[in-house]
């Protein structure tokens, strides 16, 4: 079904979450540090990458750190319960998810699940006409988006999102002026009643605004509504 790679120092987290994955139809290749998971990421991207944050040589946010400089792999985050400060740092990294330890075989499934389905990389939806509807090349003002091909362009200058930033951006930018509250944009790009607070969906928008300054330094599509959430304005 899809290329997993997963990246944990604990052998009893990897043995169990490689049984599980596998046992799904997933081909999973594991490493035991952030050094060598890094390098096995960039020479062989996989479809999705599970990292767990404390590990030796290198941690999880290191590694997403600089993957994120290259790629937009989908990666899910693997941090302890109590580490709340690892999941907004995750997120600000460009996270598409994450998975408090310990947690059930079947969670982590439907999570790997949900985001290769935001990656369009999941099993086949019956809706065809509005998965074709959503698939076809969006143009407002200087912003391009082509789902087919996860590309995004600004005044004709890639920006390289992650699938949820994508997701976020695609669902402002459908309806230019409209305001999108942030449970609105949650139920946009998570799916399976996956649940996420409020500041997820911020820390996504300051990464997203991020990336696009570094292209322009002026751009100012996505609006703030404070209280009520997010609007795409088109130039």
């Amino acid at each position: 079904m899809a290329k997993i790679t997963l990246v944990d120092d604990d052998e009893n987290i990897v043995t169990s979450v490689s049984l599980a994955l596998e046992s799904h139809g997933h081909v999973v290749k594991a490493y035991y540090d952030g050094a060598a998971g890094l390098a096995a990421l960039e020479n062989d991207p996989p479809d999705v990458a599970i990292l767990d944050v404390k590990m030796p040589r290198m941690d999880g946010m290191e590694v997403l750190r600089r993957l994120r400089r290259s790629s937009d792999t989908p990666v899910i985050i693997l941090t302890s319960k109590d580490e709340e400060i690892d999941e907004i740092l995750g997120f600000n990294l460009g996270a598409d998810d994450y998975i408090h330890k310990p947690f059930s075989q079947r969670l982590l499934i439907e999570r790997v699940k949900a985001v290769l389905r935001r990656a369009g990389r999941g099993e086949a939806d019956d809706a065809a006409g509005p998965a074709l509807e959503s698939a076809r090349p969006l143009k407002r003002g200087k912003l391009t988006l082509d789902p087919a091909r996860h590309d995004s362009l600004w005044d004709g200058k890639p920006v390289k999102l992650t699938v949820t930033e994508f997701l976020l951006l695609q669902s402002l930018a459908q309806r230019p002026g409209f305001v999108k509250s942030r449970d609105n944009l949650m139920d946009a790009a998570y799916e399976d009643q996956v649940y996420v607070d409020d500041r997820t969906i911020d820390s996504h928008i300051k990464r997203m605004r991020k990336k696009f300054r570094e292209v322009d330094p002026d751009f100012d599509a996505i609006e703030t509504l404070y209280g009520v959430g997010y609007r795409y304005r088109e130039s």
